[in-house]
């Protein structure tokens, strides 16, 4: 006589993405496929605001859009690699988070580069005078 179990089995659990480690052939192919994929996506969307800068035949407002819109475009792109950083590491994949994390760090240097180009083609003003201000001559006596 057999006797059939009053509880049922227990189903399978479903891990969390960061209960175990992913494995290290699909973490290595996962890093080195979003890494290209990600530096084919920045030089496309680069060539095509440069196309656009070109396209402006020196129409600086056109030119200037451009530039802010490529910088702008940067920084998100650079959020969004954080964004993989985090998910990477949540879903404990090592080689692929380091693989963001230095896509990261080459998409920030080449932010701070166009950046200082942007700064160093839009000097700031000088500061005008103050109110008292007499300008110096040389022979007037009314040099501060």
């Amino acid at each position: 006589m057999t006797y059939a179990p009053t509880e049922p089995a227990p189903r399978p659990r479903r891990g969390r993405p960061w209960s175990r480690r992913t494995p290290l052939g699909r973490d290595i192919a996962l890093g080195i496929v979003l890494f290209v994929v990600e530096a084919a996506v920045h030089f496309s969307v680069r060539f095509g605001h440069g196309m656009e800068m070109w396209a402006a035949q020196g129409d600086e407002t056109r030119i200037e859009a451009a530039r802010l819109a490529d910088l702008a475009w940067m920084q998100h792109f650079l959020v969004a690699m954080i964004v993989f950083v985090v998910i990477a590491l949540l879903f404990r994949a090592p080689w692929t988070a380091l693989s963001q994390l230095l896509a990261a760090a080459a998409a920030a240097a080449l932010l701070v580069l166009a950046q200082h180009d942007y700064d160093l083609s839009h000097p700031r003003p000088t500061p005008a005078p103050s109110p008292g201000y007499s300008p110096c001559y040389s022979g007037s006596g009314r040099c501060n």
